[in-house]
């Protein structure tokens, strides 16, 4: 193995394993020490360094390593812009009475009736993250996507998971009957039930973040790749 791509593997695990330890193991520990707001900021301080140190690294390795497939196929690229329009309506739609955001009352969401992206799943951001991970993996088949964007989509599904156990022990009932209503696994029908502001606000950060590709990597994605091609 290069150092590069060891590097980029070293800051993976860093950002992934940073978050698991101090979002369980090493929580209430750091709270007591540095108070909530003290947490919160080294929280955040400790995300972006580790995220900063793998998009460092991600740049590093290059992308001069062939791909495990073709990734340029107009069926894989057709597959990876419907992903990531999903993820936008997910993302989207989970910023609306999400009981599971860290926000004061938002807890309160679990007891009312399912609405919106719920339908589909009850972690609808971490799926936004685990779909947008995929479809990069799709039209980039190599080395430094596979560890990048499936560092991403790990933290995003194992740690939705772990939310859950954390949410039933703080909140008991609550997230309990908000478990029984929802899914953990996405259900692709509750997409007919996810509202028009997730899918209108979704299709609108697809469009401008698929057409940022062309100004900051110098390639179309999404549907400009048809319409620039």
């Amino acid at each position: 193995m290069d150092q590069p791509l060891a590097n980029l593997i070293a800051a993976s695990v860093a950002f992934v394993g940073s978050h698991f330890a101090m979002s369980h193991p090493l929580r209430a520990g750091l709270v007591r020490m540095l108070g909530p707001m003290g947490f919160q900021l080294a929280y955040t301080v400790v995300s972006f360094a580790t995220l900063g140190w793998m998009v460092v690294a991600f740049q590093a390795v290059g992308p001069g390593a062939a791909g495990l497939w073709d990734g340029s196929a107009d069926a894989i690229w057709a597959l990876a812009a419907l992903l990531t329009l999903v993820a936008g309506v997910l993302f989207v739609g989970s910023l609306i009475g999400n009981p599971a955001l860290p926000a004061p009352g938002a807890l309160a969401a679990a007891t009312k009736p399912v609405h919106g992206v719920f339908h589909v799943t009850r972690h609808p951001m971490m799926w936004s993250f685990a779909l947008w991970a995929l479809a990069h993996m799709l039209v980039s088949p190599t080395p430094r996507s596979f560890v990048l964007c499936g560092a991403i989509a790990f933290l995003a599904l194992v740690g939705s998971h772990l939310q859950d156990r954390k949410k039933t022990n703080l909140a008991g009932e609550a997230w309990a009957g908000w478990e029984a209503k929802t899914s953990y696994w996405p259900r692709p029908g509750g997409l007919a039930r996810a509202g028009l502001v997730p899918w209108l606000g979704g299709a609108v950060l697809w469009l401008a973040a698929t057409w940022a590709h062309i100004p900051f990597l110098q390639m179309p994605a999404g549907v400009w790749r048809w319409l620039m091609g």
